[in-house]
């Protein structure tokens, strides 16, 4: 597992061109492109279980999914900012991408330092210091664990019949 490191006001452009935004659709064409402009070895490097540590205002800039859709793609197991977007933050939870404000964590982390999360137990653990963020709420976790609101919804809708 490895921590990707970024600053303040990561804007969807950086995680996503918009110069691809009408010619890759899918999960398979995004990826490559995740992060070019930012950081040009992030998409030959990323691997599942992979976290993303980042300052304020995550994912701010144009509404699209593409960036929310290709970071889930890749197996980013959570993001851990100061704050985030108000539309990228919908956006990831509409995929399943789990993203966690503990701006006492970013502040902490270090390169190289060992990084654990327990969502459910709304603690993140930095090179042995433990620190807390609020627990999300129930329904938040069943769409993280169903991989998606789409998923989610289909799966109460079946439980229903």
């Amino acid at each position: 597992m490895a921590v990707w490191n970024y600053g303040n006001d990561i804007n969807t452009d950086m995680l996503f061109p918009g110069k691809y935004t009408y010619t890759c659709s899918t999960a398979e064409e995004i990826k490559p492109h995740l992060l070019e402009d930012l950081d040009p070895d992030f998409a030959g490097a990323v691997q599942a279980g992979d976290i993303i540590f980042a300052g304020s205002n995550f994912g701010c800039g144009s509404s699209r999914e593409q960036p929310a859709l290709g970071l889930k793609a890749v197996g980013i197991k959570a993001i851990v900012a100061r704050g985030f977007s108000r539309i990228f933050f919908r956006a990831s939870t509409n995929q399943g991408l789990l993203l966690i404000e503990c701006p006492e964590a970013v502040d902490a982390y270090k390169e190289g330092d060992e990084v654990t999360i327990d969502a459910a137990g709304g603690t993140i653990t930095v090179a042995g210091t433990v620190y807390r963020f609020p627990k999300l709420p129930e329904e938040m976790m069943a769409i993280m664990k169903a991989g998606g609101l789409l998923e989610f919804t289909r799966e109460k809708l079946k439980n229903r019949k």
